[in-house]
């Protein structure tokens, strides 16, 4: 693996920044220099370096060839790169009044740039010559070179210059809409907060919970020493509706998680999601598709609707009647403890977590705050590591001398085996005010070979509740899972070897994306990594066999229930968008339209509701396309199988073919090829409906 070199030629400013030679350890972002009013000003200049390299290529006297085209666009725009990958990672992670003004003048200023580029009719001739003498390059050569003339053709390079002027301004403004759309998000979720200080309001909520809840109260300077706050953070919420004995309260909050995006006023979505969708289906018919599914879909594993539908309808059907005999299971027990009569359609979205958490106890004699002790974040991080040492003989060095832009993220130098230097991996696990909500890998320089060899710096963004200082942070089950899979896209960033940008690390189809994610997340459970690694926060003790057997024999409860909330926010997204009617559609009823058609189990909400809906609103890459995840489990459940048949999980042979044909391959072939070349054969849909405990027994 070749040793970092760095971007070279950069234009240098003394007083910004943004636009000198960055003096760091492995140039990472000075960020305890970097100031709001340094953006506008390095952006200005890295467009105009940007248009001017651009213009070169085109201009170029010389006959087109691949180096002084596809090549030469490859590497062209490294500082616009380098500030836009600053600007966009700090309004996620590190936000502020002064960035996110920023952001609604920025975002659509690069989506007008961009759109220039790819309506570019000089260099966009220059790439059809290469292509018409291509046959003499290597393969991956070849895979640029169609991919970049596909990205062209899919941003309008082919359309008329009436249509592309049109296109372009479609793309700005759908731009500002995306920006708007999440702000609008991000401010509904830092306004609320439910503040608890009496004794009935915390009764059922375990130390975990409440130690959670008073550090919540501390960082948004909530006054009293009995204040406790719960936000609409996954993290606080979810213990919060699986243990409070407060139906009013359980409630309260699950409503104003449901309405996040949906209150009349300035933060309203619902006049955004319209517009958006308009201007989506404006977009596809430009381009000579019918809807925008029939576009987003044609570059895709999946390739069209059709193939989407019938994988999540064939989990639809067993995930539902699975999930009727959970919510049955759920009365009997609420009628039995409480000593009311519950029918099946009592059971509300606030009481779902509160009596399945029950029913596991009495089930499996198993609880959240037996296992929640066990999974300290600190010991789950060194698990991570680990299996990425056995799998990809990868090093974790921690480096304090890095500054970064919290005093809560931390980073390591990525080292291969041998010693040599592979990335910057930063890690970044805690929710905040100004941190937008969810999970998220990002990176701040991606990987290439051409025309310098550069090795990337990845980030790893989590949500989770932080503990008290000097305490350890305990995490959910769901929480590991998350962190596991973080560190999937992490490792799909830090391991890419490409020669060129637009091939490397995470740039691959949607629906192949969350393959190296979601398989990563299967090592967390291994009785081996569990056995080493989930010691007791108090006792250091590790985890007891008989706890973990525990655990291993509940992996298919409630999965009813995940699988339907997810499906129906799923099969929602491709109706949606599917949909040629925007300018009337009452998203209320068309939600309430589509699961009444599923016959949506009462009792459970969608994943996510439209208004707060992130994945499909604040850009294109996941609308029509929230099936990915259950794409990418058949990938992952089935690819996970050949570990298990090796008989060694942590098999490094196996480990080595996962590493040369997903992770460090990027998008140098079609992604079923590269899944053959790592299985042996295409993938198989029965080990995703066994682990999801959907299989019908024969």
């Amino acid at each position: 693996m070749a040793r970092a070199i760095y971007y070279s030629g950069l234009m240098t400013h003394a007083s910004n920044p943004l636009l000198s030679p960055w003096d760091t350890p492995f140039q990472v972002p000075p960020f305890a220099s970097i100031a709001p009013q340094h953006f506008l000003p390095a952006l200005d200049t890295a467009f105009v370096a940007h248009q001017a390299e651009i213009e070169a290529i085109a201009a170029n006297p010389s006959p087109p060839s691949f180096d002084n085209t596809l090549l030469a666009l490859d590497s062209a725009g490294q500082l616009l790169a380098r500030c836009s990958a600053m600007f966009f990672n700090l309004v996620a992670s590190h936000s502020s009044d002064a960035l996110r003004a920023l952001e609604r003048d920025i975002a659509p200023r690069l989506a007008a740039h961009r759109a220039a580029l790819f309506l570019h009719a000089g260099l966009f001739a220059r790439i059809e010559a290469v292509a018409r003498n291509s046959a003499t390059l290597d393969a991956q050569s070849q895979r640029l070179l169609s991919r970049y003339l596909l990205d062209f053709e899919r941003a309008g390079a082919r359309l008329a210059p009436a249509q592309r002027s049109e296109f372009a301004a479609n793309a700005e403004r759908l731009a500002r809409c995306f920006t708007q759309f999440s702000q609008n998000v991000l401010a509904d979720e830092s306004a609320f907060q439910m503040v608890l200080r009496t004794a009935d309001e915390l009764a059922g909520l375990p130390a975990f919970v409440v130690s959670a809840a008073r550090q919540a109260a501390i960082e948004r300077g909530v006054e009293g020493a009995n204040a406790h706050v719960i936000t609409l953070s996954r993290s606080s919420i979810t213990p919060f509706m699986m243990f409070s004995e407060r139906r009013d309260l359980r409630q309260h909050i699950w409503q104003a998680w449901c309405a996040r995006g949906e209150h009349s006023g300035a933060h309203d979505n619902r006049p955004l999601m319209r517009e958006i969708l308009q201007l989506r289906l404006a977009q596809a018919r430009l381009l000579g598709y019918a809807n925008f599914t029939d576009f987003a879909l044609a570059d895709t594993m999946a390739g069209n609707a059709d193939a989407v539908r019938d994988l999540l309808m064939r989990a639809w059907e067993p995930a539902q009647r699975k999930a009727l005999g959970e919510r049955a299971a759920l009365a009997a027990l609420a009628s039995q403890e409480t000593g009311q009569p519950w029918a099946s359609e009592d059971i509300q979205a606030w009481d779902w977590h509160f009596w399945t958490e029950k029913v596991r106890q009495r089930d499996y004699q198993l609880n959240e705050a037996q296992i929640k002790p066990f999974l300290q974040l600190e010991r789950l991080t060194e698990a991570m590591f680990y299996v990425a040492g056995r799998l990809f003989g990868l090093q974790f060095v921690p480096r304090s001398d890095i500054v970064t832009y919290h005093e809560s993220v931390k980073a390591w130098e990525v080292q291969d085996a041998d010693g040599h230097h592979v990335g910057v991996f930063l890690g970044d696990n805690f929710a905040r005010s100004g941190k937008r909500s969810g999970a998220w890998m990002s990176t701040y320089r991606d990987q290439c070979e051409l025309p310098d060899a550069v090795r990337p710096i990845v980030v790893n963004n989590n949500n989770f509740s932080q503990a008290a200082r000097g305490e350890p942070t305990l995490l959910s089950l769901d929480d590991a899972r998350t962190l596991f899979h973080e560190f999937g896209h992490g490792l799909h960033g830090l391991l890419s070897q490409c020669r060129f940008r637009r091939l490397s690390g995470t740039s691959v189809l949607r629906d192949f994306v969350e393959f190296p994610s979601q398989i990563f997340e299967n090592w967390l459970l291994q009785p081996d990594i569990l056995q080493r690694f989930a010691t007791h926060s108090q006792s250091g003790q590790p985890m007891d066999p008989a706890l973990l057997e525990k655990i291993l024999a509940a992996q298919t409860f409630n999965q009813g229930f995940a699988t339907v909330e997810y499906l129906a926010s799923a099969l929602v997204d491709l109706d949606l968008h599917q949909r040629t009617d925007p300018d009337v559609l009452d998203f209320q009823a068309f939600e309430r339209d589509t699961l009444q058609a599923l016959a949506m189990p009462s009792g459970i909400g969608m994943r996510h509701r439209l208004p707060h809906f992130s994945h499909l609103f604040s850009s294109n890459a996941y609308a029509s396309a929230y099936y990915v995840y259950m794409w990418a489990e058949v990938l992952d459940a089935d690819g996970f199988d050949a570990f298990v048949e090796t008989g060694d999980v942590l098999d490094p042979a196996l480990g080595q073919s996962l590493l040369r044909h997903v992770y460090a391959a990027g998008n140098q072939q079609e992604p079923m090829q590269a899944y053959i070349a790592f299985r042996g054969r295409p993938p198989a849909v029965e080990p995703m409906l066994r682990k999801r405990g959907l299989l019908t027994p024969a």
